[in-house]
C-alpha cells in the first residue's frame, strides 16, 4: 500500500487499513477463514433482530466459481476473477410475523441492516489480512435466475475477497491507482445539532 491514511481523531487501525483493491493475487483461502468472516457478519446489528442478508458465495477453482463470476457486470468481471472468492449479498424485503397477532408485514430496513453486514465481513476479512471489495456491478437477472434468488430478496451487492498483490509485482500505473481512497472531514458529514444551510 502506497498511501497513508490520517484520522482526525484516534480509531482502531482496522477502520483505515480496510480499503478495496482490484488487484488479488489468487490464492486460495481457507474454508475456515470464510467461516470467521461469515460468522463477523452474522453478528450484525438488525432492525428487530430479523438479520435480513443472506450470502451466496464460491471460491476460486470450485464448481460455482464461474456462475457467479458472471454474476458481475463485465468491468468487475475484469478484475474480480484474479480474486480468491466472490460473496453475492441479497436482502429478505418481507419481515416475518410471529405466527399470530403479527403478519408478516414490508421490511424497511433491509438495506441498511445488511450493509453493517457486509461491513462486518470486510473488517473479518482486513484482520485475516485479506481485503473485501464492494461490487454495485452486478446483473441482477443472472444473479435471479443462476443463483434461484427467490423474488422476496433484494439483490444488494457482489463482494470479491483476495490477497492483494505486493506493490513490487505492480506497473507504475496500476500503483498509482491501487491506492486508498481519503475521505471527508468530519466536519463535512456530522453536524451538531441542525442541518447546515449550505
Amino acid at each position: 500500500m502506497n498511501a497513508v491514511r490520517h484520522t482526525e481523531f484516534e480509531t482502531d487501525p482496522i477502520f483505515t487499513s480496510r480499503w478495496s483493491p482490484r488487484v488479488f493475487d489468487g490464492t486460495p483461502i481457507p474454508e475456515n477463514h470464510i467461516g470467521s468472516m461469515l460468522e463477523a457478519a452474522r453478528w450484525a446489528p438488525s432492525a428487530y433482530n430479523i438479520q435480513p442478508w443472506r450470502f451466496i458465495y464460491a471460491l476460486r477453482g470450485d464448481a460455482n466459481w464461474q456462475t457467479l463470476l458472471e454474476c458481475l457486470n463485465p468491468f468487475n468481471r475484469g478484475w474480480a476473477q484474479i480474486s480468491s472468492a466472490i460473496f453475492i449479498l441479497v436482502s429478505d424485503r418481507i419481515m416475518p410475523g410471529d405466527g399470530k397477532d403479527r403478519p408478516d408485514m414490508p421490511a424497511k430496513c433491509n438495506s441498511l441492516d445488511s450493509g453493517s453486514a457486509w461491513v462486518q465481513l470486510a473488517l473479518q476479512a482486513t484482520s485475516l489480512g485479506y481485503h473485501a471489495h464492494g461490487i454495485a456491478g452486478v446483473e441482477p437477472e443472472a444473479i435471479r435466475n443462476k443463483l434461484k434468488v427467490p423474488e422476496r430478496y433484494k439483490i444488494e451487492m457482489a463482494i470479491a475477497v483476495g490477497r492483494r498483490v505486493s506493490d513490487e509485482a505492480l506497473s507504475e500505473e496500476q500503483k498509482a491507482a491501487e491506492t486508498p481512497s481519503p475521505r471527508k472531514a468530519i466536519r463535512e458529514i456530522a453536524f451538531r445539532g441542525v442541518f447546515p444551510n449550505d
